[in-house]
């Protein structure tokens, strides 16, 4: 009888605590940053910045389809705080684009700033575990975070900082995305 392959690979040797940790939180990061470009599509879509908006949902699209299938290959579960992000992010997409285009790339600078770093920091934990082990979960974060770094420069790009209370709205928002990445950790 022939065997199909489940798509999971080998826990043999790897820190299961950490992977779980990562996969869980990035996982619920690329779905928040989901759910805030479709808020910011519902408000600005047919707006001048539409395109460049959903050129950058199309990638945060790609992100969570990966960190869904690191899921399931890794046996993750998610965090069950999802329904809450589900909302939160549009919510925070769709009010932030409610303050126009300066206000959305207000915000796609503060998250993506966020993640990036948050990325780094994974990817120096990765490695000091041991880089050959985790190479492929290295690989994708290292591409993702630099896709968040473009996202991040592309807000700066137009107009970020020229936002009503940028600097205000942009230290709420991180402030928001560190707990967020606190409780995806853990619960």
């Amino acid at each position: 009888s022939r065997r199909f392959c489940s798509g999971r690979v080998s826990l043999e040797g790897i820190s299961k605590p950490v992977v779980d940790r990562i996969i869980r939180v990035d996982h619920a990061g690329e779905y928040g940053a989901n759910r805030i470009y479709a808020g910011q599509m519902a408000v600005l879509g047919r707006s001048s910045v539409g395109p460049v908006i959903q050129q950058m949902w199309d990638q945060e699209k790609a992100h969570l389809k990966k960190f869904s299938e690191l899921m399931v290959a890794y046996r993750v579960r998610p965090t069950i705080l999802l329904p809450f992000w589900n909302v939160a992010g549009f919510v925070l997409g769709a009010g932030s684009a409610l303050l126009g285009k300066k206000g959305a790339m207000a915000c796609t600078v503060a998250v993506e700033e966020s993640i990036s770093n948050h990325y780094n920091n994974q990817i120096r934990t990765l490695v000091e575990e041991d880089p050959e082990k985790y190479k492929e979960l290295l690989q994708t974060i290292k591409q993702f975070r630099d896709d968040e770094l473009e996202h991040h420069d592309i807000g700066l790009e137009h107009d970020a900082e020229a936002a009503p209370v940028y600097s205000v709205l942009k230290t709420a928002i991180q402030l928001g995305c560190k707990a967020a990445i606190f409780l995806s950790e853990r619960i």
